[in-house]
């Protein structure tokens, strides 16, 4: 027999600021009230954009927000626990006064038990407690409290990797019900068995994991548009612009990743093997002369702990490079060493003539509440010069999926993921060749995380990335800088997934050469004190001649094609063709409806080689 739901929406609806956050009525609102209901054992992925309602619908769950219609009911005896984003602390003097304090409070050796398995000191003062020490914190009373449903918002952020690591191995231990809202696709693929959609109001779910979200996406997205075929023009754009959207970004981010992996294999192709060069592309002069940083021998020790062992790294224009480890294993100090922000002890760093940085750290400068969108971008003009081209600031919203209705706004409106974006925004526009972002994905959801791939990768210039993303490092960056702790930076051509296949592999025959890193190493960006690591995944299955043919062929085609149908309504809304040329107006509406079934079969038999090539 079926097992009974532990937790349940019923028909609920809610008004937020005026207007329908969820369902509501249908005059008022396009979208259903929510019925939710989540069972023994669930592993559930909560998605939807910045400013959907997605922590909003977490706190309905957990009763700290009543709906305004509708019924929440929780099966007898059902424990839930709330893990929060920016949990409140300025009330405690430690962190374990906090983790033992309000209601429902854990007993304090359960809360000690996996803190020390996290490696958090709860007698820390709560207000110098950094964001990783309170984030940990909060996963040690949340999960002390042996919840039936944990609901976890963003728990990754600020967490390193040995943190999610755990945390990931603790969840697919636990046997209760969960979910999650993460921008870290890593996290949700590995974790979760279904999803809940929160998309305009409405929440939809399928019995399919993360991994599968986006294809169900875009099939929802495509039926919208081909209802929409049928509808008022304005509701027609509209699902245009969501199915191409989104579509359309995913294809050409594919696109991306394949010059991203020829520029890992360009680098790859450096990397010396048991200390003889695989292939010299240019003289060292050369290199030396289009490098853009240059760190010669750099250390760097505090008191009698090495955090940067001597090591030796050359940045040319273009390089992507991530920065990885555990928190304090010296990521941030090198980032400053390469930044000149920090004074190396030994050897030196030195720079471009032309070299012009633009940073974005993690903290986020504070953006003032009570200024508007259009001041933070435009000092409260209409223009915004975008890496020295002139452009709307309306239309520049649009690049970063904003409605261009919000240029008005202030900014104490506006949600903290929101706020993060439009902050990308403003630095994505300074005319610089140098980007450095510290932890740069915190409080993205996953549409500007796709957006901030694309926006990487045509950057003209280098970029330098400390990030725990692993799925994001893996999209974006040429070469991983790995720090374990001990003071050794190893360097590897490609992302994350290659920096921890390194790791896992036996130890390479033979001493490192000038591949190597640790004690007075000399490296390029790209070499590794190892053997030469692939700079792309597994094969794919071999592809035929016409199903190679039809991938390449396939994307311009389908611009030809929406190019016709353009073309072809625009001739259909003219009033009087119908009475001038009834025969006309028929052949116009029947090319145009064959174009539509070709470029839809078109997209479908695209995706599907897509995920071939892709493994």
């Amino acid at each position: 027999m079926a097992q009974p739901p532990i937790f349940s929406l019923e028909g609920v609806s809610l008004q937020q600021g005026g207007r329908w956050l969820f369902g509501g009525p249908a005059a008022a609102s396009g979208a259903n009230p929510i019925d939710l209901h989540i069972m023994p054992g669930d592993r559930l992925a909560l998605i939807g954009r910045n400013g959907a309602g997605k922590t909003t619908l977490l706190r309905i769950i957990t009763g700290k927000i009543e709906a305004d219609r509708g019924q929440r009911r929780v099966k007898p005896g059902t424990r839930i626990v709330f893990l929060e984003q920016d949990p409140d602390f300025s009330r405690y003097a430690t962190l374990m006064d906090w983790a033992l304090g309000g209601e429902d409070a854990p007993a304090a050796h359960e809360v000690d038990a996996i803190a020390g398995q996290l490696g958090i000191d709860m007698s820390r003062e709560a207000v110098t407690a950094s964001g990783g020490e309170r984030r940990r914190a909060a996963i040690a009373r949340a999960l002390a409290q042996d919840p039936d449903l944990i609901l976890l918002d963003e728990p990754t952020n600020h967490l390193d990797l040995a943190a999610i690591d755990w945390l990931e191995d603790w969840l697919s231990r636990y046997r209760g019900a969960f979910i999650t809202i993460s921008h870290d696709r890593t996290f949700l693929t590995r974790l979760t068995r279904a999803t809940l959609w929160l998309d305009r109001g409405t929440v939809r779910r399928k019995e399919v994991g993360f991994g599968g979200y986006e294809a169900w996406e875009e099939q929802v997205y495509a039926e919208e548009a081909r209802a929409a075929d049928r509808m008022d023009a304005k509701l027609k754009l509209e699902a245009h612009w969501l199915e191409r959207g989104v579509t359309a970004r995913r294809k050409r981010n594919q696109g991306r990743l394949e010059k991203l992996y020829q520029m890992r294999a360009a680098r790859a192709s450096m990397i010396s093997g048991a200390g003889t060069a695989k292939l010299k592309l240019a003289s060292d002069d050369d290199f030396k002369s289009k490098s853009v940083i240059v760190a010669e021998g750099i250390s760097k020790t505090y008191g009698e702990r090495p955090i940067i062992k001597p090591f030796t790294l050359r940045i040319q224009n273009g390089d992507r490079i991530g920065i990885v480890g555990s928190n304090g294993a010296g990521k941030t100090t090198l980032l400053k060493l390469l930044t000149k922000e920090l004074e190396p002890d030994t050897g030196s760093v030195s720079h471009a003539r032309t070299l012009s940085g633009v940073m974005i750290d993690q903290q986020r400068s504070l953006l003032e509440p009570g200024a508007t969108v259009r001041q933070i971008l435009a000092e409260g003009g209409d223009w915004i010069d975008v890496r020295g081209v002139r452009k709307h600031v309306m239309a520049y919203l649009k690049d970063f999926l904003f409605d261009p209705g919000l240029v008005d706004t202030k900014i104490g409106i506006l949600s903290g993921g929101e706020r993060s974006r439009l902050l990308l925004a403003r630095e994505f526009a300074r005319t610089a060749n140098l980007l450095v972002l510290d932890e740069p994905t915190n409080d993205l959801d996953l549409e500007t995380l796709d957006l901030l791939q694309e926006v990487i990768a045509d950057f003209d210039g280098t970029v330098l990335i400390v990030s725990h993303d692993r799925d994001f490092l893996d999209r974006t960056v040429t070469v991983t800088l790995g720090l374990d702790g001990s003071g050794k930076v190893d360097i590897v051509a490609g992302g994350y997934a290659d920096w921890e296949a390194k790791r896992k592999a036996p130890a390479a025959t033979g001493k490192a050469g000038a591949g190597g890193v640790g004690g007075g190493s000399n490296a390029r960006a790209g070499d590794t004190s190892g053997k030469a690591m692939p700079a792309k995944p597994a094969a794919a299955p071999k592809l035929t001649y016409k199903d190679q043919r039809d991938y390449e062929i396939l994307p311009d085609r389908i611009t030809e094609l929406e190019t016709a149908i353009a073309k072809g309504e625009a001739l259909l809304n003219d009033p009087e063709l119908y009475a001038k040329d009834p025969q006309r107006f028929a052949t116009i509406s029947e090319g145009v409806a064959n174009a539509r079934a070709e470029k839809d079969a078109a997209e479908e038999r695209w995706l599907t080689l897509a995920e071939l090539v892709e493994g």
